[in-house]
């Protein structure tokens, strides 16, 4: 029960964190880092929930472009990744394929029953 507490105390205690650094970007932050958004207020409103699980890529962020430096620089992803995505591509259609190929049988000893009356 004690583990339990505790993660249920680190839980409220990363969302109050997520709750200042949303108030503070949102109203402060936002603004100056993205000219698009200085009046979007109806915008900010929906950004609330994803800033308060991510609020240290939030912050991240926001100190990266306030010193003017780039956000990320571009990824390129490497090039032994390219056979794996394949393989990933063709046993996830395969899955799928398989998944809907299955058909259940009923039992042959239980009768189906009628739970309600359609309504015509």
């Amino acid at each position: 029960m004690a583990a339990a507490a505790l993660i249920l105390s680190l839980a409220q205690a990363w969302l109050w964190v997520g709750a200042a650094v949303a108030a503070a970007f949102l109203t402060i932050g936002l603004g100056r880092i993205d000219n698009d958004a200085s009046d979007a207020f109806l915008f900010r409103v929906l950004l609330i929930p994803g800033v308060l699980l991510i609020w240290p890529f939030v912050l991240w962020r926001w100190w990266r472009l306030e010193r003017g430096e780039p956000f990320m620089p571009r990824y390129q992803p490497l090039m032994a990744h390219a056979p794996a995505a394949g393989i990933m591509a063709i046993l996830i259609v395969g899955a799928f394929a398989l998944s809907s190929a299955a058909q259940q049988e009923w039992p042959a000893d239980i009768a189906p029953e009628k739970l309600s009356e359609a309504r015509p």
